[in-house]
């Protein structure tokens, strides 16, 4: 598959060395090459360029940008490029502001995710909200005492979620639907659970698991 990766940090990095790892095609999105020219040497098979040439590359399209600038960055891909096409969305709607006793905070209401936002600007992109809710380090193919770790999603087309389940499989994980975008409501605050044994006892490596 031809994965077009929007963002250059630890998370877009990362994902894009799993898509690699797994066989898929990937073109990492920049509004800075100079970001990825180390990622670029490391991985010859990624191509890089501007947030538009990522998304119309991909068949699929991963967020992985700053929630704060999550809307500009898809105006920059454009709207055209992500018409009809899955985009995972790895975002996080962190405020620009310090934890409190090592809780962030977040600029959305409860009744509202960021993700729910950006579906409704871009009504023809499929979005699923996935692996917000864990770090970099623990995203492909983690390795943990207690077995596969659950991925918690969401979306409104079941089609796009059949892929993005696909893509978790081969990353390792378990997945958990829980239903249409406004799910994510719910999971784009397990990124301030996941974030407080870090805070607290820079305890970074981990996740979660559904029990049943």
């Amino acid at each position: 598959m031809k994965i077009g990766i929007i963002g250059s940090g630890a998370v877009a990095t990362t994902l894009a060395a799993g898509f690699i790892k797994h066989g898929h095609d990937v073109t990492l999105g920049t509004r800075e090459a100079s970001k990825l020219a180390e990622f670029g040497k490391a991985n010859p098979k990624a191509k890089i360029g501007s947030f538009a040439d990522a998304a119309k590359f991909g068949d699929m399209v991963v967020l992985a940008v700053k929630g704060t600038v999550a809307e500009n960055a898809l105006a920059l891909a454009g709207a055209d490029h992500l018409k009809g096409k899955t985009v995972i969305d790895a975002t996080n709607p962190i405020a620009d502001a310090p934890p409190e006793n090592g809780v962030l905070k977040f600029f959305t209401e409860v009744n509202q995710s960021l993700m729910e936002k950006l579906q409704g600007k871009y009504p023809a992109a499929h979005f699923v909200k996935a692996f917000n809710s864990v770090g970099a380090a623990a995203m492909v193919n983690p390795s943990f005492k207690g077995g596969k770790p659950s991925m918690f999603i969401a979306g409104n087309d079941a089609g796009a979620k059949q892929a993005v389940s696909a893509i978790l499989d081969q990353f390792g994980w378990e997945v958990e639907d829980m239903g249409p975008a406004a799910a994510a409501r719910a999971i784009e605050p397990l990124c301030m659970l996941w974030c407080i044994p870090g805070f607290a006892r820079n305890d970074w490596f981990h996740a979660f698991k559904m029990l049943r």
